[in-house]
């Protein structure tokens, strides 16, 4: 998967009629809808059924199930995902006949264009992050559009067009494209060396942050300051565009106090000038805090009032895959969460431990990308470690082939090194049952990664409430993965 390089592009409405190759993917699906909400004809198709692909065939966008070229007639404009290879056959088709292709950021971008745009990105917490934003500005009435990489569990969507001025959405740092999108104001939650497939080098990748803070039009920077990474940013920024830095440290112009985390949520202290309140989430976690204290500097930089951004929170359930209640079954809570790379893993399993209180914390974690086990596998280990039981199963590949030495045993090694209990499962099909067979009344089970390893939960519920026959293996289940459509 290359590095995009940004195009030009024009207004969605003047496109013509629009093809997505791999419309049923969280990202896709949601900016699919805008274009056919704009009343662009809109089509698109994806490798297997899904509930995805049927809710766009009901709002009227026309559906394939399957890659053909002859799905392209009449279409003016293809938008295709990074996880597209250039072998698809409805991609090779558009190139033959000349037809505009797009890479699904050049696409959102043209949605964009008009509006105050509002770009989210970091290494990790860009969903949450934008879930909030667009949660906290409706909330306040700025009525946002917005395309977030995972639906917000309130609603069930990823994508909104708003009659406001402004489009918030979540800028994806693993390929390039958060450098496509017209933005007045940029967020960055953190920078911490990831996609290094992509970037090469942890040097290269952090220059990528520094470049889309500083495109054209940027007016604002909003960045966490007890982020390491971050911080850097902003002294690179120093005197080239306004930063305003939120978190815990004494410097951060959005800064929090009295943290406070009790069950699943989590509350503290937010100051900014001489207004101070209450941030009180529904939603666990220090991280959490402090993506909501990103969310509300982009409403008060958007002229919106301290009151209404803090009341607004409340209303932020989580978003699909994030810390997501997936069960309840035979004393033992099943949590799920898109969580695949070490520090986000430490993030969930700290705010799991406190959600588990006296019971056991067991992590079920799939590996996600060979590359990404291979440049992080002892950081995993420690990560996991967290857990009071680890399972573990092989590497999800994603848009990777496999690698020659590289399997979840690599992250085994690291995470007994670091004194984790771990039980090895290289088949995901056997994950369900050998999970029941492990876990106690009290316990709490996190499924943890960015592929299937999401369809693993209900199938635990399942068995542990005593329906076995509701337990299929993940071989057997359909449709695109849940979830975004990067990482």
């Amino acid at each position: 998967m290359p590095l995009r390089t940004p195009v030009d592009i024009q207004p969605a409405a003047s496109v013509g009629s629009v093809h997505f190759i791999a419309i049923g993917g969280a990202g896709m699906s949601g900016i699919a809808q805008l274009f056919a909400d704009l009343g662009v004809p809109t089509s698109g198709c994806d490798q297997a059924d899904s509930s995805t692909l049927r809710a766009l065939a009901a709002s009227g966008i026309t559906t394939y199930v399957g890659h053909d070229p002859l799905q392209l007639e009449g279409v003016s404009t293809v938008v295709v995902s990074s996880a597209i290879r250039e072998s698809n056959p409805e991609l090779v088709e558009a190139l033959k006949r000349g037809l505009r292709v797009w890479h699904r950021s050049a696409a959102l971008a043209s949605l964009m264009l008009g509006h105050r745009g509002v770009s989210i990105t970091g290494t990790h917490g860009k969903t949450t992050t934008t879930g909030m934003t667009a949660t906290m500005l409706e909330a306040a009435g700025a009525d946002p559009s917005y395309v977030i990489g995972s639906p917000l569990a309130s609603s069930g969507r990823s994508a909104h067009l708003g009659r406001g001025d402004v489009f918030v959405v979540e800028a994806d740092e693993s390929d390039g494209s958060f450098l496509q999108y017209p933005s007045e104001i940029v967020v960055i939650t953190n920078v911490e060396a990831d996609h290094l497939d992509n970037w090469r080098t942890p040097a290269a990748y952090l220059n990528g942050f520094e470049a889309v803070a500083t495109r054209p039009g940027v007016q604002a920077v909003v960045l966490d300051v007890d982020d390491r990474g971050a911080r850097e940013i902003a002294e690179r920024l120093a005197g080239r565009v306004r930063v305003i830095g939120y978190g815990e440290a004494p410097d951060a112009e959005v800064r929090l106090t009295e943290l406070d985390f009790a069950g699943t949520g989590a509350r503290a202290r937010l100051s900014y000038g001489e207004d101070t309140g209450d941030l009180v989430l529904r939603v666990p976690g220090r991280h959490n805090l402090a993506n909501a204290a990103a969310a509300y500097a982009v409403g008060r930089l958007l002229g919106l009032p301290h009151n209404r951004l803090l009341a607004g929170v409340g209303g932020f359930t989580g978003t699909l895959r994030r810390f997501q209640l997936v069960g309840d079954a035979g004393g033992v809570r099943i949590f799920d969460d898109y969580a695949h790379h070490p520090t986000e893993i430490i993030a969930t399993l700290t705010a799991a431990r406190r959600a588990a209180g006296k019971g056991r914390l067991v992590a079920c974690f799939q590996p996600h990308l060979y590359s990404r086990t291979r440049d992080f596998a002892t950081e995993f280990g420690g990560a996991l470690a967290l857990a009071d039981l680890v399972v573990l199963t092989d590497v999800y590949a994603a848009r990777e082939d496999p690698m020659p030495g590289v399997s979840g045993q690599l992250i085994v090694d690291s995470a007994e090194a670091a004194g984790a209990s771990v039980v090895y499962v290289p088949d995901k099909r056997e994950l369900p049952h050998r999970l029941a067979e492990l876990v106690r009344p009290g316990d709490l089970v996190m499924t943890i990664g960015a592929g299937d390893v999401t369809l693993i939960g209900p199938m635990l519920a399942s068995l542990l409430a005593g329906n076995v026959n509701a337990a299929d293996s993940p071989a057997s289940a359909g449709g695109s993965t849940p979830g975004p459509a990067h990482g």
